[in-house]
């Protein structure tokens, strides 16, 4: 009767870690899905923006050809790649800040009220993203804890739990205010 209980605690016990497991891992997902959601907002503002621009920088080409090939660079990734989306995103992002860099020296433009708009809203969906990283590297963080502590680690084994990505810029010079020169 003891060693009947005995298991029935453990069986019980292993289920309740599993479930937590699970859990953790839709957790995960919902935030990846959140990230996801948000950099579509942007790769969708990106032709409005790019096509506000082009008629009052025409001979800055190579700036505005260099937003749209990062911006389909970073959309024709897998879902599921956060590494290389995290990458894609950060070139993406200094971009653009070029790009806002360029309506410095276009007073016409940065007085155009469809670039503000498009800049405002930018950088409302740049706020979102944040946001939804940090909530996504929660999840990441809490999964990944469930997967590598004991006694979870067990059930995480035998049931192909992987730890989680972070959504994180690698190259140092992501993080790095563009430069503009004139």
């Amino acid at each position: 009767m003891i060693a009947l209980a005995i298991v029935a605690v453990v069986v019980i016990y292993a289920i309740v870690i599993y479930n937590g497991l699970v859990r953790a891992r839709q957790m995960k997902e919902e935030a990846w899905s959140g990230i996801d959601v948000q950099l579509k907002r942007r790769a969708d503002l990106i032709p409005n923006l790019i096509e506000t621009v082009k008629g009052y920088a025409a001979h800055e080409k190579e700036t505005l050809e260099k937003v749209v090939e990062l911006r389909n660079r970073a959309q024709a990734l897998p879902a599921g790649d956060v590494a290389g989306r995290a990458q894609a995103e950060g070139m993406l992002s200094q971009a653009l800040g070029r790009l806002f860099a360029l309506a410095e020296a276009y007073p016409d433009l940065k007085a155009n009220q469809n670039f503000a708009e498009l800049q405002a809203t930018l950088e409302t969906i740049e706020g979102e993203i944040q946001m939804s990283r940090r909530y996504y590297n929660g999840a990441a963080r809490d999964l990944n804890v469930k997967v590598e502590s004991f006694p979870s680690n067990l059930v995480a084994g035998v049931f192909k739990f992987v730890k989680a990505p972070y959504f994180e810029i690698d190259n140092p010079a992501d993080r790095a205010v563009p430069s503009v020169k004139f």
